[in-house]
């Protein structure tokens, strides 16, 4: 995985394809997840399908940023376990919580509310309402979601490629 060359914009081609589909309407979890289907191979229109219940920290619940859980989703995939060992699941959940660290401290905080500053009667609000929040120049223009989006693809980025050294060692 070797994505240290930038594209036009300033942006690697995944964090690139990321922010393209969150801006054309797909969640941020659905983005970030996309940009990675081809090291998970299960094809966009799949990595799209399993990632659309993340959108909003998990359904407009304003829970875990979506962007977030995408970025578990896909290091789940690529380094995973699927045997009830211990030491495999620690070395995931290290691997995990590095992404979840190095978020947390890039934007302040992984909970969706938090990162969108709602208040708690607002966030309430859309926990009791699952209907999505119309995608308009107002919606792209207010949120910080865009930018989370790119940290996640950028943090996940270096993360496999830190992987990638190890392994080669």
């Amino acid at each position: 995985m070797n994505e240290d060359k930038l594209t036009e914009s300033g942006l690697s081609p995944r964090e690139e394809k990321a922010l393209s589909l969150f801006l054309s309407g797909y969640n941020c979890a659905q983005a970030v997840f996309a940009a990675f289907a081809d090291l998970t191979g299960l094809g966009e229109k799949d990595a799209l399908r399993i990632a659309s219940s993340f959108g909003g920290g998990i359904a407009r619940q304003r829970e875990t940023c979506g962007s977030v859980s995408a970025a578990a989703l896909t290091l789940g995939y690529l380094f995973g376990y699927d045997e009830p060992d211990r030491e495999l699941c620690r070395a995931h959940y290290a691997r995990v919580s590095a992404f979840c660290n190095r978020f947390r401290e890039a934007n302040g905080s992984l909970s969706c509310a938090e990162l969108l500053s709602l208040a708690a009667k607002k966030a309430a609000s859309d926990r009791a309402d699952p209907t999505p929040t119309p995608r308009s120049p107002d919606f792209y223009g207010k949120r910080p979601c865009a930018r989370l989006v790119v940290s996640s693809v950028e943090i996940l980025e270096t993360i496999l490629r830190e992987e990638e050294k190890k392994t080669a060692k």
